[in-house]
């Protein structure tokens, strides 16, 4: 998939625009447009322990917790989530929200976004994005590199999904499906 960009659809009118993929860039860059609705969900606080995220605000309002800092950022504006920093947004203001997302480096944060936000497009998640139990573990086990939840800590999240993750392996999850994007890792 290179130099084609790539629109994703979630069930809560959220949209997700590849711009650049990680095979465009060698793995240096993910740039991405995502599109939220007015007064969209607040996602849980999570880090990426290897990637830096630099978000520039195209339209909309977005509150933001960055290293337990709260701030709103507003169209033109740009900020930075370094790697292993803490951090949650969403789009506050009465209008659609838009932003220009680059993730550095790529790693296989494509696969991830498109694995979760396929399964949302397929209505296989509750009303705030989140898998069932036994298919977060298979992701969240798979992607660790790329994506972490702050709580439960790291160390309890890696026994729990080390437990888990075989279970939901064996009953059919997996951690990429070819309808969303590619082949299983």
């Amino acid at each position: 998939m290179t130099n084609t960009a790539r629109e994703i659809k979630n069930n809560n009118n959220s949209r997700l625009i590849i711009r650049q993929s990680s095979a465009d860039t060698q793995g240096e860059l993910l740039e991405m447009e995502a599109v939220y609705p007015p007064h969209s969900v607040q996602p849980p606080s999570h880090y990426h322990p290897y990637q830096e995220e630099t978000f520039q605000v195209l339209q909309g309002a977005f509150r933001t917790t960055i290293a337990g800092v709260e701030r709103t950022f507003l169209a033109g504006e740009t900020f930075t989530v370094p790697a292993n920093t803490p951090h949650w947004m969403h789009n506050v203001s009465d209008e659609q929200g838009r932003l220009l997302w680059q993730v550095r480096p790529a790693l296989q944060s494509q696969a991830f976004l498109e694995t979760m936000w396929g399964l949302a497009a397929d209505g296989k998640t509750n009303a705030d994005g989140v898998p069932n139990l036994l298919q977060l573990a298979v992701i969240l086990r798979a992607y660790a590199n790329e994506f972490r939840a702050v709580s439960p800590p790291y160390l309890l999240q890696r026994i729990l999904f080390g437990i888990l993750a075989p279970l939901g392996q064996l009953l059919g999850y997996r951690a990429r499906y070819d309808q969303h994007g590619g082949k299983e890792l």
